[in-house]
C-alpha cells in the first residue's frame, strides 16, 4: 500500500478512531497516544492491509484492543458501577462491601462466558457501544450480536441467582 493509499484509506477514520480510544480510555491524552500508536502498527502493516476486506473495521478492532491493552497493563480498578457510587455518596461500610462483593462475583461470571458474549457483554453494558458498533467491531451482525448479548445476560443472571442462593 502506497503513502497516498494509506493517507486515502487510513487518515479519514482518524478521529472515529480518537473517539473510540476516548470511550475507552476516558482520557485526551491517553487516546491520542493510543491512536498514533496504533496509525503506527497500521503504517508498519500497510503491505499486509489489502488483505483486508474493511480496512476501516480492522483498524477499528486494533485500535480497541490496543486501548485494552493498555488498561490491562494500567491494572485499571474501575468498578462497574462507579457512576452509581459517585452520585450515591459515602453508604454504609456494608453497602460498599456488599456493592464490592456483587461486582467481583458479576466480574467472575462474566470471565466464564465464551470470549465473543464476553466481548460483546462487555462492549454493551460497560462501555456503552452501539449494537452495529459491536456489530462492525467484532465483524459479525448486528442480529448476531443481539442474540449472543441476550444468551449472554440469561447466563450472567442465571449464574448471580445460583451465587445468591448458596
Amino acid at each position: 500500500m502506497s503513502q497516498e493509499i494509506f493517507k486515502a484509506e487510513i487518515l479519514p477514520i482518524r478521529q472515529k478512531l480518537f473517539l473510540l480510544a476516548q470511550r475507552i480510555l476516558q482520557e485526551g491524552d491517553d487516546a491520542e497516544d493510543a491512536v498514533q500508536e496504533v496509525l503506527l502498527k497500521l503504517w508498519d502493516m500497510r503491505d499486509r492491509l489489502p488483505e483486508y476486506d474493511n480496512v476501516a473495521a480492522f483498524a477499528t478492532t486494533v485500535t480497541k484492543n490496543h486501548c485494552l491493552d493498555r488498561l490491562k497493563v494500567k491494572k485499571r480498578t474501575d468498578s462497574l458501577d462507579e457512576s452509581y457510587n459517585a452520585r450515591a455518596g459515602t453508604d454504609n461500610p456494608y453497602l460498599q462491601m456488599e456493592r464490592k462483593n456483587t461486582e467481583q462475583v458479576l466480574r467472575y461470571i462474566i470471565s466464564q462466558l465464551p470470549p465473543l458474549q464476553q466481548a460483546i457483554i462487555r462492549m454493551k453494558d460497560i462501555e456503552e457501544y452501539e449494537v452495529e458498533e459491536i456489530a462492525e467491531i467484532t465483524g459479525t451482525k448486528a442480529d448476531a450480536v443481539r442474540t449472543n448479548l441476550s444468551r449472554a445476560r440469561k447466563k450472567v443472571r442465571e449464574e448471580f441467582l445460583k451465587w445468591n442462593n448458596v
